[in-house]
C-alpha cells in the first residue's frame, strides 16, 4: 500500500471567511436602528407630513416659518400639492406659527381630494405660473 498523504493535492487551504463583509464582499453599512431614522435630517425638504387643518378653507395649506423660508415660498404663494395614487391639486400658502418644521395642515376636503390621511407624506412644489381668474359670475354682477 502506498502511504497515506497528509493533504490530498485537490485541497488548498483558501483562508478564513471573512464575517465583517456580506457573501458580495461588500463592505456592510452602518445600518442604525429604525428608532433613530426618525431623528435623522430629512432628505427631501418639500416632503410633509399631513396634520390636520385648524380652518376650514378647502384652499389653504399651512406651513411653517421655517419650511416656507427652505422651500422659498411667501404667504399667499400657490403651490402644487402631490398625494396618493397621482392625485394632486392647487393650493393657497399660509404660515403658522404653532406647526412644527415638516408637517403641512390641511383641510379634510383637501386630504380626502389627495388620498391622504393623517400621517401620510406630501410634497409640496412652487407653482407661480397660476394667475388669478376671473369668476364666471363677475360680469353678471
Amino acid at each position: 500500500m502506498a502511504p497515506a498523504q497528509e493533504d490530498p493535492p485537490h485541497t488548498e487551504h483558501k483562508g478564513k471567511v471573512n464575517l465583517d463583509k456580506d457573501p458580495s464582499g461588500a463592505v456592510p453599512k452602518d445600518d442604525e436602528g429604525v428608532s433613530t431614522a426618525i431623528l435623522k435630517k430629512k432628505k427631501k425638504p418639500n416632503s410633509l407630513i399631513v396634520t390636520d387643518a385648524t380652518n376650514d378653507d378647502n384652499s389653504i395649506i399651512a406651513l411653517s416659518n421655517n419650511t416656507m423660508e427652505t422651500l422659498q415660498l411667501f404667504r399667499g404663494d400657490t403651490v402644487l400639492v402631490k398625494g396618493k395614487k397621482r392625485k394632486d391639486t392647487v393650493l393657497i400658502v399660509l404660515a403658522d406659527d404653532d406647526l412644527d418644521d415638516g408637517s403641512a395642515r390641511m383641510n379634510r376636503v383637501v386630504r380626502h381630494n389627495l388620498r391622504v390621511k393623517h400621517g401620510d407624506i406630501v410634497t409640496v412644489h412652487a407653482c407661480p405660473d397660476i394667475k388669478y381668474v376671473r369668476s364666471r359670475f363677475s360680469h353678471e354682477v
